[in-house]
């Protein structure tokens, strides 16, 4: 058995499981979907939203991509963020980093990644920028990796903030509450960094009057 076809195979197998729990199961999945919650996540694969949250499907909305970053010409993410607020209705919109992240490290390197890549790590090195300071003070690698994993969830869940998509929905529905979160690979931990509730101070050179 190739390693697809046995991708075929334990889904049957997980299918039939869940049809013997729960005879009603995809016929409730396939009727409605009324997530609370939107995950950015990273692309990692050690770092399922559902796996590590204990959660079930139609429970969580997600969007991932390299290192879980809220850029603002990204029309996918957008896109996603769009559908989730404002007809899904989500109530929390979580940006979930991960400690040991290959896309912050990457971006701490002065290495040529090519042209698309060092497009998209160029946003994770802005975010080393506005910290420079501090972070090169850390001596420790692993420990300065890890605390820029953590700024870049911060800076994200700020970027969140940012847009007219969460501002208008926080003027007429008074939600979604923002949240960043980092995940540790070494003990399967969520560490909570950040919330903002609907009305959280943002910088009025992005704030928007008009909406």
């Amino acid at each position: 058995m190739t390693p697809y076809e046995k991708l075929l195979s334990d889904n049957k197998a997980w299918a039939n499981n869940q049809l013997q729990t729960n005879p009603d199961f995809f016929n409730r999945l396939s009727s409605i979907q009324t997530p609370d919650f939107l995950w950015i996540g990273c692309s990692d694969s050690r770092v399922p939203a559902d796996k590590i949250t204990g959660t079930q499907p139609g429970e969580i909305f997600v969007h991932r991509n390299i290192a879980n970053m809220v850029v603002h010409t990204d029309v996918n993410l957008l896109s996603v963020l769009d559908f989730a607020v404002n007809h899904l209705n989500v109530k929390h919109v979580i940006v979930c980093g991960h400690y040991g992240c290959g896309g912050v490290k990457a971006a701490m390197s002065s290495r040529d990644f090519k042209p698309v890549l060092n497009m998209w790590l160029r946003n994770i090195k802005d975010v080393y920028h506005i910290y420079r300071d501090a972070l090169d003070k850390i001596e420790n690698e692993e420990e300065r990796t890890d605390r820029l994993v953590e700024l870049n969830v911060i800076e994200q869940v700020t970027h969140l903030a940012q847009t007219s998509i969460i501002q208008r929905a926080w003027q007429k529905n008074n939600g979604p509450y923002l949240h960043g979160w980092v995940y540790g690979l070494k003990d399967g931990l969520i560490k909570p960094l950040l919330d903002m509730p609907p009305g959280s101070y943002i910088d009025p050179l992005y704030t928007y009057e008009d909406l």
